[in-house]
């Protein structure tokens, strides 16, 4: 089982450890985790396409981009998350406890964003580069050899861009439509569009994930998807 990284300023982990819900029941605290978790997000694309940028010298641009996109999502992240043992650490209000908030994917993968972002603040890139590289690589792999063995590992965004481009000479436009639920559970609706017309609508606990749901119906759609 994994870790969490070595942490030199122990304030930098219980920040990055705090949802707002937590925050909110707590009237003398101020700082949750999202900041960090807005900079742990940047930190993640960078460095896991700089590993697989220099692991895989054979891909091109479309490959290393669908291989980035399913290390990063939200279902790998809160895997990772629950591996280094964040279902238990996260401080969460009562009611995001009570609402299953340790086992909630967005939570665990925001959590891990957060993370990231405190790491690198605490101890630098280097050494944020050679924690992410132990957790990734294995992944990786196992996502390579999945791709190559399975033709739905295509990324649905990118295909359907393929297709929009060569029957229209557009590219799609995504757009989120709705958004429910408390704050803690959030639900994003999408809808994708090509030269005005809907093509897809879907839902997802993030804003990426709704607009890969909505890819994937414009494909089932224009049955470009089993």
């Amino acid at each position: 089982m994994s870790c969490l990284p070595p942490f030199q300023n122990a304030l930098l982990l219980t920040q990055a450890l705090t949802h707002r819900s937590y925050v909110n029941e707590q009237s003398e605290l101020t700082e949750n985790n999202e900041r960090l978790e807005f900079l742990g997000d940047a930190i993640l694309a960078f460095l896991v396409g700089e590993l697989l940028y220099q692991k895989y010298p054979a891909m091109n641009e479309a490959e290393l981009t669908r291989l980035r996109s399913n290390l990063v999502k939200e279902e790998q992240l809160a895997q990772l998350g629950l591996e280094i043992g964040l279902g238990e650490l996260m401080r969460l209000g009562k009611g995001a406890i009570k609402d299953r908030g340790r086992s909630n994917p967005t939570l665990l993968a925001d959590s891990f964003e957060a993370i990231i972002g405190a790491y690198y603040l605490d101890s630098g890139l280097n050494a944020v580069k050679n924690y992410l590289h132990q957790l990734f690589i294995p992944v990786a792999s196992h996502l390579v050899s999945q791709q190559s063995e399975s033709p739905s590992f295509i990324d649905a965004k990118n295909l359907f861009q393929q297709w929009a481009l060569a029957n229209f000479a557009s590219n799609p436009e995504y757009a989120i439509i709705d958004v429910t639920g408390p704050p803690h559970a959030r639900e994003f609706t999408a809808e994708v569009r090509v030269n005005h017309l809907l093509y897809g609508t879907g839902k997802g606990k993030r804003k990426q994930d709704a607009t890969k749901a909505a890819a994937e119906d414009a494909l089932k759609r224009c049955q470009l998807q089993g």
